[in-house]
């Protein structure tokens, strides 16, 4: 079994998408706007990643506490310092071991996202 993809809901669709294209890395695979539903695929370029936003003005903050999505980067301090330029506020950069790096954000939807390497 493998996960499909992860949805979020969102009343910031079009930050959303932005996010996930600019700093993840992933491209629209499906796109519904002009169907008459907010809502888009964005994967990786293997299809492996995928991520389904759909707008809802009603969720204003999709996060949960105990809820992250991490994506792997070659450069974490990089990274941080993309998105830190780019105005999100992020954690500290975490080692638990010589060969692991991470540091958190929100996404623009509250969702709690991991960059690690």
């Amino acid at each position: 079994m493998k996960l499909v993809h992860v949805t979020i809901q969102t009343a910031s669709f079009e930050d959303e998408i932005r996010f996930y294209q600019e700093h993840a890395g992933l491209k629209i695979v499906s796109d519904m706007r002009n169907s008459g539903r907010n809502m888009v695929f964005l994967s990786n370029e293997d299809n492996e990643t995928s991520i389904e936003i759909i707008e809802n003005k009603d969720a204003h903050n999709s996060g949960n506490t105990y809820l992250s999505v991490g994506f792997s980067t070659e450069n974490v301090e990089n990274k941080r310092e993309e998105l830190i330029a780019c105005g999100y506020t992020v954690t500290p950069i975490i080692k638990p071991a010589p060969d692991v790096e991470f540091f958190f954000t929100d996404d623009p939807a509250g969702v709690k996202v991991q960059f690690i390497r």
